[in-house]
């Protein structure tokens, strides 16, 4: 048996071994990544610019990480920003402490936050990987593709 388990293994090994290497242009070709894939945090608005979120910093309850901030003012009739009684007048999160749980997704009642595709987030310096509410209600400038079958990126 235990001969079998060997071949088998050197089997997939030769397999693999008479491949050519894929190589992919990085930066200008961009690894595809799964569509399950955690990446850049984005806030999202309404078609008539009204922000989706209402500030009820049910995204800070569910951050382990307890890198989200979010501070809430009441809309007026002459200031409204959100459909709800309330706005996020500052949200922020530090992208350092981050862990890419996906928490606050799960835990927004609106979708008014998600986890996007983008993976480029190094920054050299570390006041920038704080992301304001206006960083995050803008699309990131470089899209990612998605891998559509589940199989290894194509070079």
């Amino acid at each position: 048996m235990s001969v079998q388990n060997t071949l088998k293994g050197f089997r997939v090994t030769f397999r693999h071994l008479l491949k050519r290497p894929e190589t992919i242009g990085y930066p200008e070709k961009k690894t595809p990544v799964f569509p399950r894939f955690r990446g850049r945090h984005r806030l999202w608005s309404f078609d008539n610019g009204l922000e989706k979120c209402v500030g009820c910093s049910l995204c800070v309850a569910a951050c382990p990480a307890d890198c989200i901030r979010v501070v809430a003012e009441e809309n007026t009739p002459d200031n409204r920003v959100s459909a709800g009684e309330r706005y996020a007048r500052i949200y922020e999160i530090n992208m350092s402490r981050c862990i890419f749980c996906g928490y606050c997704e799960i835990a927004c009642p609106f979708d008014a936050i998600t986890l996007e595709h983008e993976y480029e987030l190094s920054e050299y310096d570390r006041g920038a990987l704080v992301y304001t509410k206006d960083m995050l209600l803008a699309e990131h400038p470089k899209k990612v593709p998605l891998r559509e079958d589940g199989s290894a990126a194509s070079g």
